[in-house]
């Protein structure tokens, strides 16, 4: 288990599950923002938690929401408050992520650039992986540097799926 899920584990007050159209999303919220979305089966799940399942949360049920937007096409923005957890280089990483705009890409490469650590594009993939908002944080708009499909920790059939929804071929 990576250190953002353990602390994500031990903060979190909610949760709910949702049927998306890759499968099951498990959302977290702490009592500052969501935390966690991962689809099931995927790398670095939280697996189980002990806070209670509330789907009528306001938080969770907003993240729902801007979700089933997003996966009908009809939003591709998210602005529910986040709560990231994980080391300083990963929060860099996921905020990294975060710029880049739906229908784009980028390659690790670029993304460590980005962060200020241009050899650093093996830890860039590994915080990539244990990013602990999916699609939220787009993860799966990571690229390798030739533009070729590399890991997703979803599964690289969902990472297809997003980035096609998103318009990329």
């Amino acid at each position: 288990m990576s250190l953002a899920t353990t602390s994500i584990r031990r903060r979190c007050t909610a949760q709910a599950t949702i049927a998306t159209p890759l499968g099951a999303l498990l959302l977290a919220r702490t009592e500052h923002g969501l935390a966690g979305a991962w689809f099931e089966g995927q790398k670095h799940h939280a697996g189980e938690l002990e806070a209670p399942e509330r789907p009528a949360d306001p938080l969770l049920r907003a993240a729902a929401e801007q979700l089933g937007d997003y996966f009908a096409g009809r939003s591709s923005r998210f602005d529910v408050p986040l709560d990231l957890h994980g080391t300083g280089f990963q929060l860099g990483v996921w905020q990294a992520l975060r710029a880049i705009g739906p229908g784009q890409t980028r390659s690790y490469l670029e993304i460590a650039r980005t962060v200020g650590s241009p050899k650093a594009v093996r830890a860039v993939g590994a915080a990539v992986g244990k990013n602990p908002l999916s699609v939220i944080v787009p993860c799966h708009r990571v690229v390798g540097s030739n533009g070729a499909l590399t890991g997703y920790a979803g599964g690289l059939h969902r990472k297809r799926a997003l980035l096609a929804l998103e318009g990329v071929s």
